[in-house]
């Protein structure tokens, strides 16, 4: 889970396009489904970033510690003189970690979300005043064209908080490739990627007390309703967090108290008491799945850090040169 020097890149198709097809295409389905990158509309990503301040929500907490011990590592495998290309890059708050720890040319911030992506910007660049920041609004699952003014810089790809984890497998291998397309052969990626454990600590994780998580659900049916002309009942849908053991991930549903009619751009639809819309994935790895992934998507694993108690991973990998000798 878990997007001033306004340098805009189109994605592939506008927006509310996208959104609405996926939406559409989604809803259609026999198991009903919406992309979870669609979670993060300006509220959405408001939510987010109070759900990684939960007691209950370990990632961010966990990561944090990572980026702030490993800082000499991070130094010493990270050449300086790279841009650093956030992907999704949300509030930025765990980038300075990594920005004080290297010696960054550049740093551009990728998100979907402009108004909140500019304005995180802006607070970065006050923070480091001497260093070039390009915010690029863009949706980042798809090769994204970088500011000309990095162009001919080595990069480092910058991807925290296990959002690799949303995807299913060959998503994921076709982000990690379009990634390598966007940053280029040589370049470096740190990746955060969260670690399989016991499933009552990660329900906790994604059903907290205080309902965060839940409202962050039920906003992506506000944003259906408010952006594609949907009445979803919003008092009858109900946030739930699910784990599947047999592909190691949380599922997050929108579940139905009772049985519903809507319509959304036009187009109607039913759901029967107890039917889902299943709005997020988040895949938890081991060691071995993790490289694996990682070298499906084109990038060779180079080094990678836990915490003490194995909750969560930050790895570094190289987009080297094809080999396809065994």
């Amino acid at each position: 889970m878990r997007a001033d020097l306004a340098e805009t890149a189109a994605a592939t198709r506008p927006a509310n396009t996208a959104f609405r097809d996926d939406v559409l295409a989604g809803l259609a389905l026999p198991q009903k489904a919406v992309p979870a990158r669609w979670f993060y509309d300006d509220a959405g990503s408001l939510l987010f970033e109070e759900i990684t301040r939960l007691p209950e929500y370990y990632p961010t907490r966990v990561e944090r510690a990572i980026l702030a011990e490993r800082g000499p590592d991070f130094a010493r495998l990270i050449q300086p003189g790279r841009t650093v290309v956030e992907f999704g890059s949300g509030s930025s708050t765990k980038t300075p970690l990594l920005l004080q720890a290297i010696a960054p040319a550049a740093y551009v911030p990728l998100d979907i979300s402009g108004d909140f992506l500019r304005s995180s910007a802006a607070q970065l660049q006050q923070q480091f005043p001497a260093l070039p920041v390009w915010p690029v609004e863009a949706d980042f699952t798809a090769p994204v064209t970088l500011p000309d003014a990095v162009a001919g810089l080595p990069k480092l790809g910058f991807f925290p908080g296990s959002t690799i984890g949303n995807m299913v497998p060959t998503q994921a291998v076709d982000l990690l490739r379009n990634m390598r397309t966007t940053l280029g052969t040589g370049a470096q990626l740190l990746i955060g990627m969260d670690l399989i454990k016991a499933p009552a600590t990660l329900i906790a994780a994604y059903d907290d007390a205080a309902g965060i998580t839940g409202r962050l659900n039920l906003n992506l049916a506000t944003r259906i309703n408010r952006e594609l002309a949907g009445n979803l009942p919003l008092d009858r849908l109900k946030h739930e967090a699910r784990w599947n053991d047999a592909f190691a991930r949380i599922e997050m549903h929108l579940v139905a108290r009772e049985a519903i009619r809507f319509e959304v751009a036009g187009q109607a639809f039913s759901m029967a008491a107890g039917e889902t819309i299943h709005t997020e994935n988040s895949h938890k790895y081991d060691g071995r799945s993790q490289n694996l992934l990682l070298a499906a998507g084109g990038w060779t694993p180079v080094q990678r850090w836990t915490d003490a108690d194995e909750r969560f991973s930050l790895l570094l990998a190289e987009a080297r040169e094809p080999h396809h000798a065994p």
